[in-house]
């Protein structure tokens, strides 16, 4: 079973655009990555997708090519394909994380979700994502918190996980 990413946290960005990835992070992106030995750099893909996306989503070489298997049984030509192939492919980039756990996100990107000093990340099971903070405070945490009032008191959230299938 693939490693998956758990946890929130806040990083500094630098001036150059480099920014810390968690420690606990890093080790999944080495797990993912098929290529990476000891004293090599992990690699990620970094998907920034459309003008609408205010977040930019990092995933793991393993995801990212569980992704492109699933874009490859699209019918071809087809306008699901062709716009998956855009936000996965045509808006994304290859990065690999520094000796110093570190990766650079460029000024293009950091100008896109409007990322200052400070980036927050947050793990989403096979991808994690980086948000400007106030973006993700003002946007994110009311949807959650709007869902939450709208479950009954006592609402367990294991409940609405499927069942698996019996081995």
């Amino acid at each position: 079973m693939a490693r998956r990413f758990r946890g929130e946290y806040h990083q500094k960005v630098d001036t150059k655009g480099r920014v810390s990835i968690p420690a606990l992070f890093r080790r999944v992106i080495e797990a993912a990555d098929p290529d990476h030995t000891d004293g090599q750099r992990p690699n990620l893909v970094i998907v920034y997708g459309t003008n609408t996306q205010k977040q930019l989503d990092c995933y793991t070489i393993d995801a990212i090519d569980e992704i492109d298997r699933r874009i490859d049984r699209m019918k071809p030509g087809s306008i699901e394909r062709k716009m998956l192939e855009r936000i996965y492919h045509g808006h994304s980039l290859p990065a690999q994380v520094d000796e110093d756990g570190r990766i650079v996100l460029p000024a293009k990107l950091r100008e896109k979700i409007g990322l200052g000093g400070e980036a927050f990340f947050i793990a989403s099971g096979d991808h994690f994502e980086i948000w400007k903070p106030e973006t993700y405070e003002a946007e994110e945490t009311a949807k959650a918190e709007e869902w939450l009032e709208q479950q009954d008191e006592g609402f367990d959230p294991r409940t609405l996980l499927p069942d698996l299938p019996d081995v």
